[in-house]
C-alpha cells in the first residue's frame, strides 16, 4: 500500500499484512506523525532565519552606532586630513573671490559697494563667532536646569514627544534641560543657514535693483536728445492736467485719500515708475538744486544713491536682531504662526512702496494746487513734509526691517524642511507651506526690482540733497586742499599785515580779502566739476565732455 501526504507532496510505503483494516489504521497514524515532524523541522527553520535577521540587523545598528559615536582616537588620520584640507581649500577660495571682488569694486570707484561688501563679511564673522559660541558652550547650555512644567510651555509642537538624553544633573534633579545638547547642534545649522540666505537675499536685492536702472539709463539718454528739449520748449503755455504727469495721476479719485491709497497700492505691480514720472522728478531734482541749464547725469546719482541704500540694507543692526528673536518666540503653537507671521515682511513692504506711490501723486496734487498754467515742464517742488514724520530715512529702515526678516523667516522654513521633513509639525498643512514660499519670493522680488529703486528715486524729492553723491570724489579732495592753502595763505597775509600795522602804530581787524575765479576739477567718469569761489558766494555746476 502506497500512501501519500498531499501537503508535503512526498509519499511513504506501508506494509500491509493480512489484517488490513488494522494495517490501514497503523498507516493513518504514521502519516499523521510524518506530517508533525515536518511542521516541527519547517517552523525551526523559519525560526533559524528569522534569528538571523535579528542578528545581522543587531549588528547593523551597533556598526551605525559605533560609526557615529566614533571619536577621532579611532579615526584614520587620513580621512581627518583628506576632510580638513578641503575645508581649508573652500575657504580660501571663497576668500579670493572677495578679495576679487572687492578689487574690482575699489577699481571701478564704487566706494559704497566696497563698504557694503565690508558690512556682509562682518555680518558672517559675527554669525560665525556666535556658532563657535554655542559650540563652546554646548555642555554649559545642557546643564541649566528648569522644571518640567516650564518646557511645557510656548512648545513649537504640542503633540510631539521628545526622545533626547537629558543632561545627567538635570535628570537626577527631576528636571528637564534648558536647552539639550542635540537642540544646541540645530541651533548652529540654523544659523549657517541664516548665514547663506543673508547673502543670497543681498546678491539678488542688488542684482534686481541693477537691472531696473538699466531702463532708466536709457530714459537719461533721450534727455540729452533734440527731440526732449523741443517737447520741454520753455516758451510753451498748458494746464497741469493736459501734461502727462498730470494726466497719469490727476484723477477723480487723486484728491481722495480713501481713492488714493488702494490706487497707490496697486501701481506698485505694474508701471511703477513710468518715464514722465522719472522726467518730472529729475527736472524737479534739477531745478531745486542747481542752475538752469545745467547738464546733469540723474541715472548715475541714483545709481550711486542706489549702492549707499544698498550697503545700508545689508546690515543687521541691533533692534533687528531684536524682531528676529521676537519671531522666535512667536513661532510657539500656541500663536497659531503659519498663516500669518510669514506675512508680516509682506505687509510691511506693501505699506511702503504704497506710500512712495502716494507721494508721487502728492507732488502733482500740491504743483495743481499752486497754479493751473505751467510754463514749459511742469516742476515739482521737493520737501520732507511729503514723508513720514518729515524723515525719508525712516522708510529705508523699513525696507531694512523687511529683508532682513524675510531671509531670517526663508532660512527658518528651510531648516525645518531639512531637519524634520516638509509636513512636520511645523508646517502640518500644505496651506502654511504655501504662504511661506509664496510670502519669500514676492518679498524679495518686489523689494529688489520695485521698492528700493523707487526708494532711491523718491526721496530725492525731500529738502537735502546728497551731496557726497553729487561731488566726485576728486571734488570733495580738491575743496580740501584749496581750503587748508587758502588757510595757510591768509595766515600768512595776517601775519605780515599785523607786523607792519605793528609798526606803524595802526589797529588790525582780520579778514577775509580777495576773489577766487573758479576750480576746475575732472573726474574718473570724465566729468567737469567747477566751482566759481568768491567771498560771499558759492555756484557748482556740473556739465559733461
Amino acid at each position: 500500500m502506497e500512501v501519500k501526504a498531499k501537503s508535503f507532496g512526498q509519499k511513504y510505503k506501508v506494509y500491509t499484512g493480512p489484517n488490513e483494516k488494522k494495517n490501514q489504521f497503523q498507516s493513518q497514524c504514521d502519516v499523521d506523525v510524518v506530517m508533525k515532524r515536518a511542521t516541527i523541522r519547517k517552523v525551526r527553520k523559519q525560526g533559524k532565519g528569522k534569528r538571523k535577521e535579528k542578528k545581522k540587523c543587531a549588528g547593523d545598528q551597533e556598526q551605525m552606532a559605533g560609526d557615529e559615536g566614533r571619536t577621532l582616537e579611532v579615526t584614520p588620520t587620513w580621512a581627518v586630513a583628506t576632510v580638513t584640507l578641503s575645508l581649508i581649500v573652500v575657504s580660501i577660495l571663497i576668500e579670493h573671490v572677495l578679495h576679487l571682488l572687492a578689487k574690482y569694486f575699489n577699481k571701478k570707484r564704487r566706494k559704497s559697494l566696497i563698504k557694503a561688501l565690508d558690512q556682509i563679511k562682518s555680518e558672517m564673522v559675527r554669525l560665525g563667532f556666535l556658532s563657535l559660541l554655542l559650540i563652546v558652550c554646548e555642555e554649559s547650555v545642557a546643564n541649566i536646569c528648569i522644571p518640567k512644567s516650564a518646557g511645557k510651555n510656548f512648545l513649537p509642537c504640542e503633540d510631539h514627544e521628545s526622545d533626547a538624553e537629558e543632561a545627567a544633573k538635570c535628570a537626577d534633579q527631576g528636571k528637564i534641560s534648558l536647552i539639550s545638547r542635540n537642540g544646541v547642534q540645530q541651533l548652529q545649522f540654523l544659523i549657517s543657514i541664516l548665514a547663506i540666505s543673508h547673502v543670497i537675499s543681498c546678491i539678488l536685492t542688488f542684482s534686481l535693483g541693477m537691472l531696473k536702472m538699466r531702463n532708466w539709463e536709457a530714459w537719461e539718454e533721450t534727455t540729452r536728445t533734440l527731440e526732449y528739449k523741443y517737447s520741454n520748449d520753455p516758451r510753451r503755455f498748458q494746464f497741469v492736467h493736459q501734461t502727462s504727469f498730470g494726466k497719469r495721476h490727476l484723477r477723480f479719485w487723486s484728491g481722495l485719500r480713501l481713492f488714493r491709497l488702494p490706487a497707490s497700492f496697486l501701481r506698485q505691480f505694474y508701471g511703477s515708475v513710468s518715464k514722465v514720472d522719472y522726467f518730472i522728478l529729475r527736472h524737479g531734482f534739477i531745478t531745486a538744486h542747481f542752475d538752469e541749464g545745467t547738464t546733469f547725469d540723474f541715472q548715475k546719482y541714483l545709481r550711486k544713491a542706489l549702492e549707499k541704500d544698498f550697503g545700508v540694507v545689508v546690515g543687521v543692526s541691533p533692534w533687528i536682531w531684536v524682531f528676529s528673536m521676537i519671531f522666535i518666540f512667536l513661532s510657539a503653537d500656541e500663536f497659531k504662526y503659519s498663516y500669518w507671521l510669514p506675512l508680516m515682511p509682506l505687509v510691511v513692504l506693501l505699506v511702503v512702496g504704497t506710500k512712495l506711490q502716494g507721494i508721487v501723486t502728492k507732488l502733482c496734487l500740491d504743483r495743481n494746487d499752486k497754479s493751473l498754467v505751467v510754463k514749459g515742464t511742469l516742476v515739482v517742488k521737493p520737501s520732507n513734509n511729503f514723508f513720514w514724520f518729515k524723515t525719508p530715512k525712516r522708510l529705508l529702515h523699513l525696507i531694512h526691517f523687511t529683508l532682513v526678516q524675510n531671509s531670517f523667516q526663508l532660512a527658518f522654513f528651510f531648516w525645518t524642511w531639512n531637519k524634520f521633513g516638509l509636513k512636520s509639525c511645523f508646517h502640518p498643512e500644505s496651506l502654511g507651506i504655501v504662504i511661506h514660499i509664496g510670502s519669500g519670493v514676492v518679498v524679495q522680488l518686489l523689494c529688489g526690482y520695485v521698492t528700493l529703486p523707487l526708494y532711491a528715486l523718491v526721496t530725492q524729492m525731500g529738502t537735502s540733497m546728497r551731496k557726497a553723491h553729487v561731488f566726485p570724489q576728486e571734488v570733495i579732495r580738491g575743496l580740501k586742499r584749496w581750503k587748508k592753502k587758502a588757510k595757510s595763505n591768509i595766515a600768512q597775509k595776517d601775519n605780515t599785515s599785523v607786523k607792519s600795522s605793528t609798526s606803524n602804530g595802526s589797529s588790525f581787524s582780520p579778514g577775509f580779502h580777495g576773489e577766487f575765479d573758479e576750480i576746475t576739477v575732472v573726474d574718473e567718469d570724465d566729468e567737469v566739476a567747477s566751482m566759481e569761489i568768491q567771498p560771499d558766494s558759492f555756484h557748482f555746476s556740473h556739465r559733461s565732455q
